[in-house]
């Protein structure tokens, strides 16, 4: 990749007169990246010299941005989105990174250049890719992306217990290297539902703080309840939460945190996460809610733990509730859930990317709106490493109600390998579905997809 090829003279590209970019413009936040293994600077260096294999050795969350000569190069996890966009200038183009949309369009307009946003014209870096874009700027500069991390698949045995024993082991792994950065009397949140993946994070936290010989008074369990008239609507997710903290022992973790129906908006969540997918703004709006709340009873608190990617590595969604997907496609796709479709592919977004890739800011979004430093251990490709590991063919033989019982199994066995724990297994519900009845979450979502549409349009006329 050159900014001109050996058949056009240097001032020009693909033939017409090159436009260098004047300008880079990163506003990525390096405070955003959680780095467990490597400082900083190896990380850095390592994108800005495109060493595939450093990136991909990097355990954390990050977005990099680094700049060689003409060459800037960009790489991401899930955990944290990074997006870019070309402004065109009179002196010659500017290249603007940024986490958020609204970032973007920010720099665009206190330059005298909001004329030219549009959030179509944006691009999402996709997750495990390394992007290089040269800096040439007119024509557009097309980027090349070079996969990053390319998990071995179904390289476990079909055998519920090693492959429960990997797969919890790696995720203690990765969260004891989390509480290495963390000073050791800080407290911990996680988003708690008593499912399996918010379940079986706190169980891993609480099992890794006692071998440090660390009080685990510092975790605390948050469960949503949303009310009406200041009557609870009696949640699921409570009563789940409850039963599993009772299970191993643990109720003093619990923290019910109540949110009046009135307060929640949906309209808002759209803001916060720059989106417009139903299911995923239906998380975001009781994410939003929670962590709002929890920032308004301690102003000071920090970190806060979540499951989710756990749905993703153990393909546990309903695939009859998605017409474009089969079995088939479910589990003979690298990575589906988490990169959607891959980026060479007619569906995958230039705007959003795809998968988890694209949805994980329904999480990421709302805790860094409120102030929390969110981690996300499921979502770390050390652990997507072992899931995509796992021979589910072999286990599942195909069958979609042996794939949905798989996680439960999985999880189970590695919490009781790993921790001693014999951890409850509750049927799957949504984050959103368990935080409120049906009739309240009727009242509170749009049924017409369209309404999502609208209201991100509308941020931006």
């Amino acid at each position: 990749m050159s900014s001109a090829s050996s058949a056009n003279p240097p001032n020009q590209f693909q033939g017409q007169p090159a436009a260098l970019i004047d300008r880079v413009v990163n506003l990525l936040d390096p405070a955003g990246d959680i780095l467990l293994n490597t400082t900083i600077d190896q990380a850095r260096e390592a994108v800005r010299t495109g060493n595939v294999e450093g990136i991909r050795s990097i355990m954390g969350q990050f977005a990099i941005c680094e700049q060689s000569g003409k060459t800037i190069r960009m790489a991401r996890s899930i955990g944290r989105p990074m997006r870019y966009f070309l402004a065109k200038r009179v002196e010659g183009p500017a290249l603007i990174i940024a986490e958020r949309i609204d970032e973007i369009a920010a720099q665009l307009e206190s330059e005298g250049l909001g004329d030219q946003f549009n959030p179509a014209y944006t691009r999402m870096v996709p997750a495990h890719h390394l992007l290089e874009l040269q800096l040439v700027g007119c024509p557009d500069p097309n980027p090349t992306l070079t996969r990053f991390f390319a998990p071995p698949r179904n390289r476990l045995p079909a055998n519920i217990a090693s492959v429960g024993q990997a797969y919890i082991g790696r995720l203690a792994e990765v969260c004891d290297a989390w509480l290495e950065t963390l000073p050791k009397d800080e407290p911990i949140g996680v988003l708690f539902s008593g499912g399996i993946d918010s379940g079986s994070v706190l169980v891993v936290l609480d099992f890794l703080l006692r071998r440090r010989g660390q009080s685990p008074a510092r975790l605390k369990a948050f469960t949503l309840s949303i009310t009406r008239d200041k009557k609870s609507l009696n949640p699921e997710d409570v009563q789940q939460a409850q039963k599993f903290l009772d299970a191993i022992g643990s109720p003093m973790y619990l923290e019910t945190v109540e949110v009046p129906l009135e307060t929640v908006s949906w309209r808002k969540a759209i803001e916060i996460v720059e989106d417009y997918k139903p299911l995923d703004i239906e998380s975001a709006t009781m994410a939003c809610a929670l962590l709002q709340e929890v920032r308004s009873r301690y102003p000071d608190w920090i970190h806060m733990v979540d499951g989710d990617g756990g749905d993703e590595n153990l393909k546990d969604y309903p695939i009859e509730d998605n017409p474009e997907l089969t079995i088939k496609s479910v589990l003979g796709n690298r990575m589906l859930y988490q990169e959607g479709w891959g980026v060479n592919a007619v569906k995958h977004s230039l705007v959003y990317s795809g998968g988890q890739s694209r949805g994980h800011v329904r999480t990421s979004a709302p805790a860094a709106k409120f102030g929390f430093r969110g981690f996300s251990p499921y979502a770390m490709p050390q652990v997507i490493e072992v899931a995509e590991g796992i021979p589910f063919v072999d286990l599942t033989d195909w069958d979609h109600e042996k794939l949905y019982a798989l996680k439960g199994q999985v999880v189970a066995a590695g919490i009781q390998a790993i921790t001693g724990v014999e951890m409850p297994i509750f049927p799957k519900r949504r984050f959103q579905h368990g935080a409120i009845d049906d009739v309240g979450f009727q009242s509170l979502f749009p049924a017409d997809p369209q309404e999502y549409r609208d209201a991100f349009a509308q941020l931006y006329r």
